[in-house]
Formats: C-alpha cells, structure tokens, sequence
C-alpha cells in the first residue's frame, strides 16, 4: 500500500457517485462532504456503503486520523463502536481493518478504514484515543494476527495460550466443520 491509500481510491466521480447512490441519512451526506476538507492532509477516500460514510487512509495516519476525528468539534467522534478485520487475502493478500464510530453530540456515524499486508499485518494501536478499542484490538490480534503497535496489552483474550494459527482468516483450516 502507498503512504497516501491512493491505490486504493477510485476516481473523485466514482466517490461523488458512491456517495449521493448511497442511503445516507442527511447527516450522513453532511459528514461525507466534511470530511475529505477536515482530512485533507492524509489524502482519504471517503465513500459510502448501505447507509454508513466510509474513510479509507494509509495505516501510518490512523492514530492521527482518530484524534482529529474525536477532537474536531464538528466531527466529535467520542464513542468507539466495534473494530472489525476483513480478510481480502485470496484477492489482494492482505487485511482491511475497519473502526467503526459514533459521535453523540453530532448523531452521525462513519467507518474509518485501513488496509495491512499479510505479510505485515500492523497498525497503531487507537486505545490511547479510545479506551473501548482496548478490547477489541486484542480480539482482533487473536483472530485473525494483526498487531496492533503500542497496545497495552496484546496477550489473548478468547483463545487458549496454546493454540496456534489465526482462526478469523480465510485459510484457517477448519476440520470437523458441519452445518447444523
């Protein structure tokens, strides 16, 4: 991935398009057009996806790209909802990690994204920014092995000390799996 995320950004019309197809809410829309001016310095690529904005930005910008997001007065990111990580190894070998966060005072939400290499599966810590990721970045190291630099600690939280392998990724062997 480049520094900027550029790689992965479609052309501004394909993001303009992406946006207004979307099903935003009114806040929604306001927020999508707020936030490419309020991050400029990290080069996003704001979207949508179903009825939520999305914010992808390089990895090394994801700590700054929080405490911008939760300090802005007109952002007001203050509640960390969930932290997700989606497996696009068999496409693009690698992982894309997803903040998903709400403002109170503001009522709009968001999705703020990076995309890690498998080979390198890193990514700042965001707990000093959110307490709540705590948890949910450990989760997420278990699952599926991306590190989360700077966590105050990175020991397992679901799984067993012992076991080996990273169960959320795709090419997890999974042995006596049956439908019930």
């Amino acid at each position: 991935m480049t520094g900027n995320g550029d790689r992965h950004a479609p052309p501004a019309r394909d993001q303009a398009e992406a946006v207004a197809s979307s099903r935003l809410t009114a806040r929604g829309q306001a927020l999508s057009k707020l936030l490419p001016g309020a991050l400029s310095k990290f080069r996003p690529t704001v979207g949508a996806e179903i009825d939520e904005v999305t914010c992808l930005v390089g990895r090394e910008w994801v700590v700054d790209v929080a405490v911008l997001l939760k300090s802005d007065a007109a952002l007001a990111f203050d509640y960390f909802r969930l932290l997700t990580v989606v497996d696009y190894v068999e496409t693009a070998r690698e992982f894309e990690v997803v903040y998903h966060l709400y403002s109170l005072e503001r009522r709009h939400k968001m999705a703020l994204k990076t995309r890690v290499p498998e080979s390198d599966p890193w990514v700042t810590s965001v707990s000093g920014v959110w307490r709540g990721a705590n948890w949910y970045e450990r989760e997420m190291h278990d699952l599926f092995g991306v590190v989360f630099r700077g966590h105050p600690d990175l020991d397992r939280l679901i799984l067993p000390d012992d076991f080996e392998g990273f169960p959320g990724r795709k090419a997890y062997p999974l042995y006596e799996y049956g439908e019930y």
